[in-house]
This record gives C-alpha cells, structure tokens and sequence, in this order.
C-alpha cells in the first residue's frame, strides 16, 4: 500500500473540471485508489465520490493506492495532483 498527502492549492478546490481529470487519470490504473478528507473516504475512480469530499484550497487530502502497480500509480498521481490541483 501508498499513500501521500497532497494540500489543494487551485483556488477553486477539486471542483467539476479537475475532479473529472481525476477520475480519468485513476481509471487507467487496476490499483484500488481512495482519496479522503477529514475522514470521509472516496473511490477516486468515481466522479460523485471525489466531488462529495468538496475539498477546498488549504485542504489536505489524503491518497490511498493498494494493487499490483501501486509504486507507478503513486507516483503518476502525486505528480498529476501538482500539476493539476
């Protein structure tokens, strides 16, 4: 298992546009992928769940990665989330 946490920095937050990058970027992994805030936890492979955390910029989340690419996914995600939250 991975797992890193990322503070959101877009000044919107994970709102519709990124969160659907999100998502699109997850799927192309076979790893389960979970982010979470505040004890709230999501399948980041589903819109609705990475939405309904309403994470906010200042927020921390946190990203669980457990499968068998579980190392390059980390890595891809981390990488994505500064790019693109």
């Amino acid at each position: 298992m991975k797992e890193f946490r990322y503070v959101i920095q877009d000044k919107e937050g994970i709102h519709a546009r990124p969160a659907g990058l999100l998502v699109q970027e997850a799927q192309k992994h076979s790893s389960e992928i979970l982010i979470g805030k505040n004890g709230k936890t999501g399948n980041a492979k589903k819109l609705f769940s990475v939405m309904s955390l309403a994470a906010k910029k200042g927020e921390e989340v946190t990203v669980t990665v457990e499968g068998p690419d579980e190392e390059q996914t980390a890595k891809t995600l981390q990488t994505f989330f500064q790019q693109n939250l």
